[in-house]
Formats: structure tokens, C-alpha cells, sequence
């Protein structure tokens, strides 16, 4: 015996019980459950080179976990193309094995231009000077075993997509107010077959009943298969103004390059890059080569090298 009375011991345990508990009670606090972990999808914004000019971008989701994912639909969120930027699969999704990315094609929409150097989204400053970021989330609708979830993920882009994207589909969208910008379908090659011209036509739009607008093509850049032809170079500093007439630019071309791989790998060589500044809005205008243009352009620097 201790001394105790047995009431006394009765008692005494149920302090010890209630003091327990309260000792405990925070500790269970302490093991309460704790924010979900995130899922095995990352994401990223890309764009392959050949999609260059066709506002398609690439929603990039790689699966860290260990188990397959499929994938039923994505959608990016930015205050660049506030429609957002979705892409949907077919009724069976799209799987992605564990350790693997796949890339999902999605078209953007038209971007919320703001007035240059007013109202402009503070994400696009920098856009012709580096590759720079804008905020963006991808939502995506996942099918994991039998469960269907959908979940919010921070887009990562690394190689600025969206600024880029932003940048030239605003330039295009103003500079097509005040002028039509194409490239002919014909091509005229030299006797020598060295080189060959390629006409740039620019037709102002009416001038309307308010002032007239006007936009600066300061100058005409190379791509990775084409170059200005030596002795005839491209014009430079080119104002053309809402309700002028119409104008065309005769651009002297000869093969930038002449490897085997010129041709044959080309994404981007006949996508035309104009400098320009459209009311105040600078970047780059790249102007397509159709699809007639851009055999006869092909044809001509396979040709035009294998002489050289």
C-alpha cells in the first residue's frame, strides 16, 4: 500500500487523465493535417520554331510521379490573352507516363493590347530586349487511376513565350490598321541564278475621317536562309501613312546560308522580319511567305547554292 486512500487514487487518476489530455491536445493540434502536397504535373510554355508566326504555343506537362496520368484539358491563365489559351483532348484523354513531358498544342487567342506606353501590362516591358516572363497558371483536368481531379499549376516560361507572342500580335494588330503588309507570290531570279527578287507590297489603309496614322519600317533584317544581295541593299527608314497610295519594295535576295541542312531544316528562313514602329509601338513585324512563295524560295536557294 502507498498510503492513499482508494477514493484518493481514483481521484488522482483522473487528474493524471485530464492533465494528459491537455498535454496531448496541442501535440494533436501540432499533427493536423497539413496543406495538400502538389501533384506530379509540372508545367512550361514553349513554342516550337516552326510554329513561329502561327500563334501556336506548346503547354509542356512533364509527370514526376510514378504512376501514369492522363491528361483531359489545359488551359493557360494571363493577363496577356485575359480569353485564355485552352487545349482540349479527345474523350480519352492524353497519358502521360511517369518521367515523360508531353507537349499540348493550344492556339492563342487575341492579346489585350493596351496603348503603348500608357496602359501597357508592366509584363511586356523588356519584351525586344530579353527574353522576359509574364505570370501565367495552367489548369488542368487529370484522370489518375479512377479518380478525375483538376488542378491549378504555375506555368513556368522560361524562354518568354508569352511577352514574345504578346509583343509582335500587338504590333501586327496596329500596324495592320494603318497598312496591308505582304509578300508577292512570284519570285524573280537573276540570269546567273545567284540571285533573286522578292517584292514586299504595303497597302495604306483609308484614311477615315480622323488624322492620318503612320508607320515607320525602319528596316528590313535577314533570316537563317535569306540575305540582302551584295550592291543592292534593302531600304531602310520607310514611312508609309494612312490613305497614301500603294508601294512596293523590290528586296534583292541571295542564300544567308549554303549547308546541306539549309533547306531541308528551315523553319523560320522565309518568315520575313521587319523592324518597325507602329503610333509608337516597336518591334518586330514578321511577314509569312505564302505557300507558292516559299517553294519558289526554296527552289531557288537549292539551285543557287549547288551553282555556287
Amino acid at each position: 500500500m502507498n498510503g492513499f486512500p482508494r477514493a484518493g487514487r481514483r481521484r488522482s487518476s483522473a487528474t493524471f487523465a485530464v492533465l494528459g489530455a491537455l498535454v496531448a491536445g496541442p501535440a494533436m493540434q501540432g499533427c493536423s493535417p497539413q496543406p495538400q502536397a502538389p501533384g506530379p504535373l509540372t508545367a512550361e510554355l514553349n513554342q516550337f520554331r516552326d510554329s513561329y508566326g502561327t500563334g501556336i504555343i506548346e503547354i509542356q506537362l512533364s509527370n514526376t510521379a510514378n504512376e501514369p496520368v492522363t491528361v483531359l484539358s489545359a488551359e493557360v491563365s494571363t493577363s496577356l490573352f485575359p480569353a485564355g489559351t485552352a487545349w482540349h483532348a479527345q474523350a480519352e484523354g492524353t497519358e502521360v507516363p511517369p518521367g515523360q513531358t508531353k507537349s499540348l498544342p493550344a492556339r492563342l487567342p487575341a492579346p489585350a493590347c493596351g496603348h503603348p506606353g500608357t496602359d501597357e501590362p508592366e509584363t511586356a516591358e523588356g519584351a525586344e530586349t530579353g527574353p522576359g516572363s509574364a505570370p501565367a497558371e495552367v489548369t488542368v483536368s487529370v484522370r489518375q487511376g479512377s479518380t478525375t481531379r483538376e488542378e491549378r499549376l504555375t506555368a513556368a516560361d522560361p524562354f518568354g513565350v508569352l511577352v514574345r507572342n504578346y509583343s509582335e500580335l500587338c504590333l501586327a494588330q496596329d500596324a495592320g490598321e494603318i497598312a496591308d503588309i505582304g509578300l508577292a507570290p512570284d519570285l524573280e531570279v537573276a540570269a546567273d541564278g545567284r540571285t533573286a527578287v522578292v517584292r514586299l507590297r504595303v497597302t495604306p489603309r483609308s484614311a477615315g475621317a480622323g488624322a492620318s496614322r503612320t508607320l515607320t519600317i525602319e528596316r528590313i533584317e535577314g533570316t537563317t536562309l535569306l540575305a540582302e544581295a551584295q550592291g543592292n541593299p534593302w531600304p531602310r527608314s520607310i514611312t508609309v501613312a494612312t490613305g497614301a497610295a500603294p508601294r512596293e519594295l523590290r528586296l534583292h535576295i541571295r542564300p544567308a546560308r549554303c549547308d546541306p541542312h539549309a533547306v531541308a531544316e528551315d523553319k523560320v528562313g522565309t518568315l520575313l522580319p521587319l523592324r518597325a514602329d507602329a503610333g509608337g509601338r516597336q518591334g518586330v513585324l514578321k511577314v509569312a511567305a505564302g505557300t507558292v512563295l516559299k517553294a519558289r524560295i526554296y527552289e531557288f536557294v537549292t539551285a543557287a547554292c549547288a551553282a555556287h
